[in-house]
C-alpha cells in the first residue's frame, strides 16, 4: 500500500535521496479511484527504492496549494524538494512506470 503523505511526514519524505512521486486524489474524485490501485501496485513493486504515496487534497490543503495542484487526480514527481515532472488525470501504469525510471537515477 502505498503510504499517506501529510504535511507533518513529507519534509522527512523528501530529506530522503529517493525519488517521490506523489498522487494528489480526492475520496469524491472518479479518475482518482481508477489511478488509486496503480499507485498502490507501484508502492509494493519500488518498495525501498522510490517513495511512492498520497496525498488526500481534502485533509491536506497546505500540500495542494504548495504545489499549485489545481485537478486531480495529480501525481507529482519529487526529487532533491523540487518537481522534476507532472502527470495530471488518470493514465496507465506504463505511464506512471516511464515517469519514475526516467527521474529514479
Amino acid at each position: 500500500m502505498a503510504i499517506s503523505i501529510t504535511k507533518e511526514n513529507f519534509e522527512s519524505l523528501k530529506a530522503e535521496d529517493k525519488l517521490v512521486v506523489a498522487d494528489f486524489w480526492a475520496e469524491w474524485c472518479g479518475p482518482c479511484k481508477m489511478l488509486g490501485p496503480i499507485i498502490d501496485e507501484l508502492s509494493t513493486e519500488y518498495e525501498g527504492k522510490v517513495n511512492i504515496g498520497k496525498v488526500n487534497v481534502e485533509d491536506e490543503q497546505d500540500l495542494a496549494v504548495q504545489f499549485g495542484v489545481r485537478n486531480i487526480p495529480t501525481v507529482l514527481f519529487i526529487k532533491n524538494g523540487q518537481v522534476v515532472d507532472k502527470q495530471v488525470g488518470a493514465v496507465p501504469k506504463a505511464t506512471l512506470i516511464e515517469l519514475i525510471e526516467k527521474h529514479m537515477n
